[in-house]
């Protein structure tokens, strides 16, 4: 039995994006002003979420779906849904 590492179970994992983002940061002040270390970009396994000058930016497209930003943000300022159904992370199996 192989063992994989985490980019290589990655890379088993397909999505089938929607034109909406079903992840929205509420407030982009709050992250500038009260959240000096931007925990989102630290905990999110598929680095979702990236701070550029003076707004987190989302790249929803390769969201795992874990849920971690619903509760891992300690300003509840990321708003998490399922994505539209048919729409989403895809899983392979290998």
């Amino acid at each position: 039995m192989s063992t994989k590492n985490i980019e290589e179970k990655q890379y088993l994992l397909r999505f089938k994006c929607d034109t909406k983002s079903h992840l929205t940061v509420l407030d982009h002040d709050i992250c500038m002003t009260k959240c000096p270390d931007k925990i989102c970009t630290v905990f999110c396994p598929a680095e979702v979420y990236k701070w550029e000058g003076t707004r987190m930016q989302v790249g929803y497209e390769g969201c795992h779906e874990c849920g971690s930003c619903r509760i891992g943000c300690p300003y509840q300022n990321i708003k998490w849904e399922y994505p539209k159904g048919g729409h989403g992370i895809v899983f392979r199996l290998a």
